[in-house]
């Protein structure tokens, strides 16, 4: 399938430094893909593709990028540990993090994507480290992300075009895409907050004003009824030791109600289990718990976080790997936002203070996307688990043909 008339006017463009906002499911890991093929395709090239974090590279784009380049037969080698794939023309194409940080220093490149940039730490990654690695064969780099308006380091970023010769930047919607439809974009409209349905999908620079949970409001906070004996309770946590943090509501075709949390000061699991029992002794119980509690061992006997919930008696459901802290953000305030029609999908008891504290106070570093590590976001942490499971930002399906990259090695 041909590329879309935003992809194909970025991937003719012959600037070397080219900044891209788009919408969501707008083509940008496409694009990505094809962009390091393009460049990978001549010998002897040193190609990177660079996001946040690790694990992020490899879901986006490692077992896509390995499967299209094996039905090519381009593939000599792969390293798995190193996420490095080695091709036969002797060209290399590498997924990295920006979690590596001066490990990133040393590599002569000939052109990298930096997926997400809005949320990378641009002064170190980019103006301290990568730029400099692309000097001397003088390589291209892809900017590529949705924006994020506190960033401003991104937004000098995209501007750059504005007065700096050998940059370019572009932007388009969702719909510009061209790979959703209008009827899906219209219910993610519905769905969404229109802070966050503007930034996702219209690619819009929008202001959030340091304040994270920006959508949380006096509309959020009402007496909600406490639990019957034997009501299905749903729980969000966050495995910390000082302090744990939790809440306890329920789920309804309404949204969600919190009418509790639990807040221990070094503790532990097992403390939990029992306070949650103690309080709640007779309703079944799902928790919806950090998935870093898969690996985090904290019995003597070594059972996981995870596994010492299930063997309390709670259900457990979770993602296997963490959601993007901009997914728990956006799904967040998606559900607290006031509609038009003055309802709202999410409502918390006011004796849940802490809970209610932390909603207000949590925000980001100054001029950066970055959130605060100041001891409010635990509590936010343990909601944004139970909401972003439930309640997650929908990524609609692309309903398109392979794609044929049109690239040939040298």
């Amino acid at each position: 399938m041909p590329l879309s008339k935003p992809q194909q006017l970025i991937a003719e463009c012959p600037i070397r430094f080219r900044v891209v906002v788009a919408g969501r499911r707008g083509g940008k890991t496409f694009l990505s893909m094809r962009e390091l093929c393009r460049y990978a395709s001549q010998p002897n090239s040193v190609v990177w593709y660079l996001t946040n974090s690790r694990q992020q590279a490899k879901s986006l784009v490692w077992d896509k990028l390995k499967n299209k380049l094996r039905s090519l037969r381009w593939i000599k080698d792969t390293n798995e540990s190193e996420l490095t794939i080695s091709l036969v023309n002797n060209s290399k194409i590498c997924l990295k993090s920006a979690e590596q940080g001066d490990n990133l220093r040393g590599e002569s490149l000939n052109f990298i994507v930096i997926d997400e940039f809005a949320d990378i730490d641009l002064d170190i990654i980019w103006n301290q480290i990568i730029r400099a690695s692309l000097s001397d064969k003088k390589g291209h780099a892809l900017f590529i992300g949705t924006p994020k308006a506190g960033n401003q380091t991104a937004r000098d970023l995209y501007d750059n075009y504005l007065t700096k010769k050998g940059w370019m930047s572009f932007s388009y919607t969702t719909i510009d895409g061209g790979f959703v439809d209008a009827e899906e974009i219209e219910q993610a409209k519905q769905d969404l907050s229109p802070k966050v349905f503007a930034q996702e999908y219209l690619a819009s620079w929008e202001q959030f004003a340091g304040v994270i949970m920006y959508e949380f409001g006096e509309h959020n906070i009402t007496e909600v009824a406490k639990p019957m004996e034997y009501e299905t309770l749903v729980v969000g946590l966050d495995f910390n030791v000082t302090p744990l943090c939790a809440q306890v509501g329920r789920n309804t075709s309404r949204g969600i109600e919190i009418f509790d949390e639990i807040i221990l000061e070094n503790s532990n699991t097992n403390e939990f289990c029992d306070e949650l029992r103690n309080r709640y002794p007779k309703n079944p119980i799902t928790i919806y718990p950090d998935p870093a509690g898969q690996q985090r061992k904290t019995s003597a006997n070594g059972n996981t976080d995870i596994k010492i919930l299930e063997m309390a008696g709670f259900t457990t459901r979770y993602h296997r790997s963490h959601p993007l802290v901009k997914d728990r953000i956006n799904a967040c305030n998606s559900l607290f936002f006031l509609r038009e029609d003055n309802t709202t999908r999410f409502k918390i008891d006011p004796r849940c203070k802490h809970t209610i504290k932390s909603l207000r106070n949590w925000s980001y570093k100054p001029e950066t996307m970055v959130p605060q590590k100041d001891g409010w976001d635990h509590a936010v942490d343990s909601l944004g688990y139970l909401i972003e499971f439930l309640y997650p930002i929908q990524k609609p399906q692309q309903r398109v043909a392979p794609r044929a990259f049109g690239h040939q090695l040298a």
